[in-house]
């Protein structure tokens, strides 16, 4: 499932407020180039919630 462009070129993270990009593959989802959190898309619609968000493994804590 897609978001529609210019649906993505509104939405911003809700933690940080930087624009987030759609994750292609199986986890889908759209991940925030400042924070770098992850939310899911569930059933076609963005979940952007900070709770629900998940952390690259990597990632020592964030910028966020």
């Amino acid at each position: 499932m897609t978001i529609d462009g210019k649906l993505l070129e509104i939405l911003a993270c809700p933690a940080c407020r930087e624009r987030l990009l759609e994750l292609a593959g199986e986890g889908e989802g759209l991940a925030c180039v400042g924070c770098r959190r992850v939310y899911p898309i569930r059933d076609g619609i963005p979940v952007l919630l900070v709770e629900e968000a998940t952390r690259p493994s990597s990632d020592p804590g964030g910028g966020g």
